[in-house]
């Protein structure tokens, strides 16, 4: 068999998830979303498309998440174990 560079695809295929949100946090969402229509001159006509760029943006900037990755990432364990959660953000590492 030949020894290719490229790996097997990751799975891709996204994921649908169902959330409810706070009413407060919904009005922002809103009031959001209206604000950058203005600033970009594009209207932002589903409010709630706009929680995927957040939640990419949010994950992208928090240093603490990032800190936990690379060390998760350094640790024999790290293809077992589970990253958990807890509000308000508390990571978690269980194997």
């Amino acid at each position: 068999m030949t020894k290719l560079k490229l790996g097997p695809l990751p799975d891709d295929k996204p994921v649908k998830v169902t959330l409810e949100l706070p009413a407060t946090l919904n009005r922002d969402l809103i009031d959001y979303a209206e604000v950058l229509t203005r600033e970009t001159g594009r209207p932002v006509t589903d409010p709630t498309k706009l929680i995927v760029p957040m939640l990419e943006r949010f994950i992208a900037t928090d240093r603490g998440f990032a800190k936990a990755r690379r060390a998760a990432s350094r640790t024999p364990t790290h293809r077992n174990a589970v990253m958990t959660a807890t509000w308000p953000l508390r990571y978690s590492r269980s194997s």
